[in-house]
């Protein structure tokens, strides 16, 4: 016979479940059969209301933090892409550091490019950060 989950095992489940949406990675990371956290997260549909809140809470909190930083995010973006241009650093990374620090450059400048386009609000602070630099950049600031 199994053991029976604690109130603290269920309510971990729960988060768990509203963190992934999975009922495999949940039960993985638990422990038990995905039939098991199935029927713990639909039993109890008050708990997962409350979780899924506390995880808005928590993510708005985060962004309105980063908010706050974003004068010091666009600094260390300025610096990190300066410190790029730099042939003494281009000439010590390995061919695979220069392929990823190019691919992370298109992909933002690709979805901000994407994002200017259209009147859709970008979720992402670092990407909305990086769009203002290259507006910045395109007007012709320095």
């Amino acid at each position: 016979m199994a053991a029976r989950l604690t109130d603290f095992q269920k309510k971990k489940i729960i988060a768990d479940y509203v963190e992934l949406g999975s009922y495999n990675a949940v039960a993985k990371i638990n422990g038990v059969a995905d039939t098991t956290v199935k029927r713990i997260v639909n039993a109890d549909a008050e708990m997962q209301r409350n979780a899924e809140q506390k995880k808005e809470e928590n993510t708005a909190d985060i962004l309105a933090h980063m908010e706050k930083k974003k004068d010091k995010v666009i600094e260390i973006i300025d610096t990190y892409l300066n410190e790029l241009l730099s042939p003494v650093i281009i000439s010590r990374a390995n061919p695979s550091q220069l392929t990823t620090a190019l691919g992370t450059l298109i992909d933002k400048f690709t979805a901000i490019q994407s994002a200017s386009g259209s009147d859709a609000q970008e979720d992402d602070p670092l990407t909305a950060s990086l769009m203002e630099e290259a507006e910045r950049l395109n007007n012709g600031d320095q």
